[in-house]
């Protein structure tokens, strides 16, 4: 079974970080494509570790990204 995750990945000193919200998994690596690779292995391991309770616990569902604008200064 396949399962369309979200990555978020940003730039942190010297490397980058990636995220998927929808299970609060993180990794890093030093390039964009290596962070995300990186998180790919964690999510693909998390969910062969995990028991079906703490995937259910942990799985938000509906996950948005998007942008706000606010005034500043």
């Amino acid at each position: 079974m396949n399962r369309k995750l979200t990555a978020i990945i940003e730039r942190e000193d010297d490397g980058y970080v990636a995220l998927c919200p929808e299970v609060d998994v993180a990794s890093q690596g030093d390039t964009i494509g290596e962070a995300r690779n990186n998180l790919k292995e964690a999510l693909e391991l998390f969910f062969e570790a995990a028991s079906p309770e703490e995937v259910t616990s942990r799985l938000h569902e509906e996950v948005y990204v998007t942008y706000v604008d606010i005034a500043v200064g």
